[in-house]
């Protein structure tokens, strides 16, 4: 195993409450690890997958220390989970139907047809989907691509396009198919709050941390995420109803649209040539986020249970194997129904007695602490929370349905956390008051509670090094009991980037081909989310462009907004300059790839008025932060 030179033993209370998990759960119930296993073909002879570069954006070993009895610095259950997550080769799923499991954080899904094959999901990177196909490949011969589909708006699930398809494929006829409005929720969710997603997707899934029992051991829905390029080609066929079927290659597909379920624009597919069905990532073997660690929208846990109920009526009675893309599939027509019951029943549960709980007055918190699975659903493996969680869930599901504010009037107006920080370590007798009782928390193993009181020295005084060490010490410790994948990096994050300093952002999955598919009504929204109020509240800066074979669009700043109008507006100003240019070099001024002046000189642009209040505008937009504190001020 790997570890870090300063990462701590399990503390004697952890230990007990990991071996505890031991007897409460029934270790002895193979039937997971045999499913997940379940007709291997091979793997890779190359354990490590480099980009062009030679750098290493996979390591398909990295894992292999999972194989060993699960230490006392990891929570078994999690452990058990993350050892199945890590099996990583070619998989029959039935005749025709195979998955590239282990190579990435999710799976890509190869449907062989007449002549080729559908790829559904290419993964998260290019390079870790051409080392899928090329396995694939290797096992069932040279079989072109006929077509790809995307189920989902979320990158793992189409930022490897590029490694199994070109753009030249796609022209010449090679269709995509996605949901739809996937591109739109595809290209904003990774645009808008971008930065800010994939700075805090660097905690959730803990790429950075190493590998091993006192560091990172997997995410719960796979192991973490590749560090390669992320690419998107857009859809060229959408799915917009269900019950739309459509065959392609000789394969026959069937369609249920799942929108706000895991994902904005999500579908699951019925193969009936096959008896087989692709529940997306709506049915995986964990819980699943309603609001994911890294932020997103949240999602509706009344809606994605009715759309199982809709699989199941629609598809139960004629599937005998239930895949999804993530994790392992599940085999025969009882247990399929039994799975998509369960998986039903948890999102339906936790959304109805959370609503229960909060019309009786509980907050998000209380509710968190007072929530309990049903006995039968706690007893099944798929239920647990090794991604999402009982306790992040509840708390979305009453911000969707009440918001941030519980009522509370002391909660209305609190003072930010480093003027709150300052006053509450002030009132309880000072840093070394504070930090002498809270080491006494920690050797009574009440690690929730220092993380808790020490956070508010670390924000007082984040040069404290005594603060820092033991804050870190402290979120280890929770880590280490986390069945949780995510819990446990943003955990064992905290206390890296405690100890050591900030990692940045790994993945970044706001890509030139993602931004690239931006609509300009998109790109416009992008620039105004950059623009710095405060320093802008006196600018007024009008700009009209004039895009060959499309309406003029005016943007202007103006009391620190900046609105954009096609056409003519009545309130719209005279042009402090008006620019005649190619949609192309739109782009490229408005993402910075191209400056005024340079776009100035091209002959093939005409300039009227001050090319330098083009330059002012632009000069009023903020860069984002990718490295931003997260555990410090």
């Amino acid at each position: 195993m790997t570890q870090t030179a300063d990462a701590k033993p399990a503390e004697r209370q952890v230990a007990e409450v990991n071996a505890a998990v031991r007897e409460r759960f029934a270790f002895d119930d193979t039937r997971d690890l045999e499913d997940a296993r379940r007709g291997f073909m091979g793997t890779a002879r190359e354990s490590v997958i480099q980009d062009r570069d030679g750098r290493a954006v996979w390591d398909l070993g990295a894992y292999g220390f999972l194989e060993q009895d699960c230490p006392e610095t990891a929570n078994p259950s999690l452990w058990r989970q993350s050892r199945l997550c890590s099996d990583h080769g070619l998989f029959e799923v039935t005749e025709g139907i195979y998955q590239v499991r282990g190579f990435d954080l999710s799976n890509m899904t190869i449907v062989e047809g007449e002549r080729g094959v559908l790829v559904i999901d290419p993964l998260l990177c290019a390079e870790t989907a051409a080392a899928g196909l090329a396995l694939y490949r290797s096992h069932r011969g040279e079989r072109p691509v006929s077509a790809v589909l995307y189920t989902h708006s979320h990158a793992d699930h189409f930022g490897g396009v590029r490694g199994v398809v070109t753009e030249e494929d796609v022209a010449g006829g090679v269709p995509v198919f996605a949901p739809q409005g996937f591109l739109e929720h595809a290209v904003s969710e990774n645009v808008y709050a971008g930065t800010a997603m994939s700075r805090r997707a660097a905690y959730m899934y803990g790429a950075a941390l190493p590998k091993g029992g006192r560091g990172q051991i997997g995410a719960g829905l796979g192991q973490t995420t590749s560090t390669g390029a992320v690419g998107l080609i857009p859809p060229t066929a959408d799915i917009t109803r269900t019950g739309q079927t459509e065959t392609v290659d000789g394969i026959r597909m069937v369609f249920q649209l799942t929108p706000g379920t895991e994902a904005p624009a999500e579908l699951n597919i019925h193969f009936p040539d096959h008896a087989a069905l692709c529940m997306a990532e709506n049915a995986t073997h964990n819980l699943h986020n309603l609001l994911t660690l890294r932020g997103a929208e949240v999602r509706d846990p009344r809606v994605w249970a009715r759309y199982l109920t809709e699989a199941i009526t629609l598809f139960g009675g004629s599937s005998d194997v239930a895949f999804a893309s993530h994790h392992w599939p599940t085999w025969g027509r009882d247990r399929v129904l039994t799975f998509l019951g369960e998986q039903r029943d948890l999102y339906a549960y936790l959304h109805d007695q959370t609503v229960r709980m909060l019309n009786q007055g509980l907050t998000g918190l209380e509710i968190a602490e007072e929530m309990r699975l049903p006995p039968a659903l706690e007893r099944a493996w798929h239920t647990h929370g090794y991604y999402g969680s009982v306790s992040h869930n509840t708390k979305a599901i009453y911000q969707r349905y009440l918001g941030w504010f519980d009522g509370n009037p002391a909660h209305l107006w609190e003072h930010p956390p480093v003027a709150s920080a300052k006053r509450y370590v002030e009132f309880m007798g000072g840093a070394d008051e504070v930090l002498r009782r809270a080491r006494q928390s920690f050797a009574a193993g009440d690690f929730r509670w220092v993380a808790q009181v020490v956070n508010h020295v670390v924000f007082a005084d984040p040069d404290n090094a005594e603060a820092r060490a033991l804050q870190a010490d402290a979120l280890e410790q929770l880590g280490y009991g986390s069945e949780n994948g995510t819990w446990r990096n943003f955990y064992l994050m905290g206390a890296l980037e405690l100890r050591h300093g900030s990692v940045g952002t790994p993945t970044v999955t706001a890509s030139p081909d993602v931004l690239a598919a931006l609509s300009l009504e998109q790109l416009f929204d992008a620039l105004a989310i950059r623009v710095d109020g405060p320093r802008s509240w006196d600018a007024d800066i009008t700009v009209r462009w004039n895009v060959t074979g499309g309406e003029p669009v005016t943007q202007r700043l103006r009391n620190g907004v900046l609105t954009h109008v096609r056409g003519t507006s009545p309130d719209a100003a005279a042009p402090d300059t008006e620019i005649t240019l190619t949609e192309s070099d739109l782009r490229a001024v408005l993402l910075g790839t191209l400056t005024p002046e340079e776009l100035a000189a091209r002959d093939s642009v005409t300039v009227t008025g001050d090319i330098g209040r083009l330059t002012d505008l632009l000069g009023h937009l903020a860069a984002p932060d990718p490295d931003f504190a997260i555990v410090t001020p």
